[in-house]
Parts: C-alpha cells; structure tokens; sequence
C-alpha cells in the first residue's frame, strides 16, 4: 500500500486552482460558460455582445408583432403569427437543450466536488486547505447554477405562454380568413344575382319595348301633328280663319239637324195618320252624345209634362231588346255612353193618356271623343275637375273637388283632403245623371260602395262623358261591369 506523503502538495501547481474566497460575488446575472485551457486551466469564455438572451429575442418579436397587427391584412397576420409560432416551438427547442446542458453541469459539478472530497481526505496542511477553497468555489458555482436553472424556469414558462398566445393568436387569424373568404363568397354572390337581376330586367325591358312599339309610333304621330299644330300657331292670321270657318260649319251642321229632326218629326206624324195622341208630346234636342232630350207639349190640350208619369227606355237599334232606365223619371234626359247605338223611347202616361215617344234613330256618338278617351287610357290616371252637388242625395257646400280616374280605382278629394277612394267592384256604380236639366248632359252618379253616392258635375259633356268610358274601361280590364242602377237588368219587347 502506497502511503502519501507530505510532499504530494508540492506537486499540484497552484495556478490550477486559484483561491476563492468564501462569499464571492459573481458579476453576470447568469451561470458562465467555461472551457478547459492550456496546462488544464479553466477559462471563462467571454459573450459575444452581439448575441441576445432568449428573453430578450422574445420581448423583441413579441413588440414587433404588436406594432404591426394594426397595419397588416388578415391573410398577412395569420402568415406572422404562423412564423411567430414557429419560432416560439424554436426557442422552446433551445431552451430544452439548454435545460439538458444545465443538467450535465450538475453532473459534472457533482463529481468534481465527489472529487475533491475524496482528494481532501488524502492531503494535509496547506494543500488540504486549497481543496477545501475549490470545494467552497464549486458549491459557490452550483448555487449560481441553480439560479440560473430558475431563470430557465421562468423563461421557459414565458416562452411556453408565448407559445400558446401565438397558437390562439394563428387560429383567430385562420378563423378570421376563412370569415372574410366566407363573406367575399356571399358578396361574390349577391353580386352574381344582381347581374342575372339586371339582365332579366334588360330583357323585360326589351319586350316591352318591341310591344310598345306601335304605341310609340302613335304617339310620334301625335307628336308630328302637335308640331305641325305649334307650327301654324305662328301663322295666326291663318288659324283664325280656320276658326271662323270651323265654327261656321258647326253652326250650319246644328241647323241641318234640326231641321232633318223637324222634318222627320213630322213625317212620323204624317205617317201615323189620324192618331192624335201622338201629337200631344215631343221630344226636342240633338239625338247625339254630348245633348240632352227634353219632353215637351205639342198640343194646347196636353197636360202638363209635371203633372204626368214619365219613364225612359233604351231600346236596341232592330227593336229586339227593350231596357228600363232605372231612375229616368224626368223630362230631361241627357244620353250617356251606353245608349250610343240605340234608340232611345220615354213613356208619358196621365190620367187620361198613354204617349210613347221615340228618337229618329239610334243615338250618335260625340265626334273626336274615342280618340280623346284613347290618349286617357295610356296615363295611369287622370284628373278631372268636379263640383259635387249632392252626396247621398243631400245638396252639400259646392266647391271645386277632383275626381281621380285610375287603371285600379276612382279617388275624389278635396285639396290633399281625399273625400272617398274605392278600388272597382261589383258594389260601384257609375253613370250619368238621369234627369237635372239643362245641366244634366254634365252630371255623373258615382255609387262608391253600397249607401255611399255622389252627383258630380264637370266642366263640360265630353269632360264627363270621357269620364265614364274611361271609368269602364278600365273596371272591364279588372272583370268588373261598370254601369248604372239595374242597368243589367233587361226587360222583354
């Protein structure tokens, strides 16, 4: 057994192990890195200034992704915050080494200092006290090492949150760009069924147009002859005396008939011969639309028209048909649009006589009315002036109303006041006025709805004759018969 002397302290080089003082003071924050130099001396390896801790290069990428979340699309912040990940798993990956490396430092450490243990049981002296300052310094060392550990600890904790915000961050963003792609489709969308929207109303604009196109052809003609209308306006000279010519013709048309309605007058009563009854009564006025007939004595031994029962027929131009007007009670009556075409016929009845009197022939239509009921048809709706003078056969306050004539309803109103508004029915009636006059060839009945009826007066006898057969052209356009009291109601020859 080899015994150790003394002199085995003489051996060991002191600059391999230099005193450590019991309460050193390390000035990094952080273990040191050594490295085994020339003649086994340890050495501390200095750090590259340029290299940063990991919390450092965390704090530096989390404040840049920070600054940039504002600025950056959606796509482009689910691409950061992929890399952002990326780098997080990155230094996790790091800080795992480095736990393993710290651990192979306290493996080491330890059996340095099993070491130095065991070599202070073999020397004496001063050389036993050295031993004792390295194991002083390697404690001193596994302290710093184990604050540092702590320092891994945290900053792995930090890295790991990181990690875990950057993942939560990634799947917001993903689930950010799918709802705007999501959105972009529904857009894309909406716009599609725009296009197909408007392409259908192109082409429903199209066939309306090649179905008006007629109707636009009429309305260019009516177009030229305004113009052409315009045109002569600046040749008044001209224009007056087409006026005076106009209303010299007029003038001997109405002289004409009235002299054929004379002359035919008294053949029928040439041809009844005898018959002295038929002389008793007359009826007097133009057989046209637009005029009123007036009941009137012929004889000086007539009674008085007052004093007889009236009642008027409308009778079919061949003599088959004969309808009762119901509410014709007077001696005036004015025709009104249903009787064109037909022989009108009234029956005088007192206590001593029965007279039967008849037009000359069918009724004549107003001249120029169809073409002016024609131009109304294509507005959708027309306005006529009115003053109401009677309302559910009460005389009201006359005042100037408006009566609204449209494709689906009748509106009469008062200023912006609307008095009644019905849409066409089987309860509307509409007509002319049965008796009133001479004013009687310018009146309308309108029954609204059942118990709710007005007498209306326009501004002239084409005003409301057009009134009525607009009224009914439009009522036959929704399936609805427009026509006066019991009108439908045909009675037997």
């Amino acid at each position: 057994m080899t015994r150790v002397a003394r002199d085995f302290g003489d051996t060991m080089q002191k600059e391999a192990v230099p005193a450590v003082s019991s309460d050193v003071v390390f000035a990094s924050s952080r273990f040191p890195n050594y490295r085994i130099g020339a003649n086994n001396q340890i050495m501390e390896t200095k750090d590259d200034p340029k290299v940063l801790s990991m919390k450092e290069v965390v704090a530096r990428e989390t404040a840049q992704l920070l600054e940039q979340h504002n600025r950056l699309s959606v796509r482009d912040l689910a691409s950061k915050f992929e890399k952002g990940l990326a780098a997080a798993a990155k230094l996790s990956e790091e800080a795992r080494l480095r736990e393993a490396a710290s651990l192979e430092k306290h493996v080491l450490l330890k059996k340095l200092r099993d070491a130095l243990e065991s070599l202070k049981g073999r020397v004496a002296g001063r050389n036993k006290d050295d031993v004792e300052e390295a194991i002083s310094m390697v404690e001193a060392l596994a302290v710093q090492l184990t604050q540092r550990e702590g320092e891994l600890i945290q900053e792995k904790a930090e890295v790991k949150k990181l990690a875990n915000f950057l993942k939560q961050a990634s799947e917001d963003a993903k689930k950010l760009v799918d709802e705007e792609r999501a959105f972009a489709r529904a857009e894309i969308e909406d716009a599609r069924a725009a296009v197909q929207r408007v392409e259908e109303a192109l082409q429903e604009h199209e066939r309306m147009s090649q179905a008006s196109g007629k109707q636009d052809m009429e309305q260019l003609m009516k177009e030229v002859q305004e113009a052409r209308r315009i045109k002569m306006l600046h040749q008044p000279s001209k224009v007056m005396d087409m006026e005076h010519e106009l209303r010299a013709l007029r003038a001997q048309l109405a002289e004409k008939t009235r002299q054929y309605l004379r002359l035919q007058k008294e053949l029928t009563r040439t041809k009844k011969g005898g018959e002295n009854i038929s002389h008793l009564y007359e009826l007097e006025g133009n057989e046209t639309l637009g005029s009123y007939l007036q009941i009137q004595p012929s004889s000086d031994n007539a009674p008085e028209v007052s004093e007889c029962s009236i009642q008027w027929y409308r009778v079919s131009s061949d003599g088959a048909k004969k309808e009762l007007i119901s509410g014709a009670t007077k001696s005036v009556y004015a025709p009104e649009p249903f009787d064109v075409g037909r022989v009108l016929q009234v029956d005088v009845i007192s206590e001593s006589e029965h007279v039967t009197l008849s037009t000359a022939g069918p009724i004549d239509p107003a001249a120029g009315l169809g073409t002016y009921v024609e131009a109304l048809v294509r507005k959708h709706d027309t306005e006529f002036n009115v003053v109401v003078t009677q309302v559910n056969g009460s005389p009201p306050t006359e005042s100037i109303h408006v009566l609204h004539v449209g494709k689906m309803r009748i509106k009469l109103c008062k200023g912006k006041t609307t008095i009644a508004k019905e849409y066409y029915s089987s309860s509307m009636q509409l007509c002319g006025v049965r008796g009133g006059g001479n004013a009687a060839a310018q009146g309308l009945f309108w029954q609204s709805k059942q118990g709710h009826s007005f007498v209306l007066a326009f501004e002239s006898e084409r005003e409301r004759n057009a009134a009525i057969m607009l009224a009914r052209r439009f009522a036959f356009d929704c399936n609805i018969m427009l026509a006066g009291p019991d009108d439908r109601a045909p009675l037997g020859t």
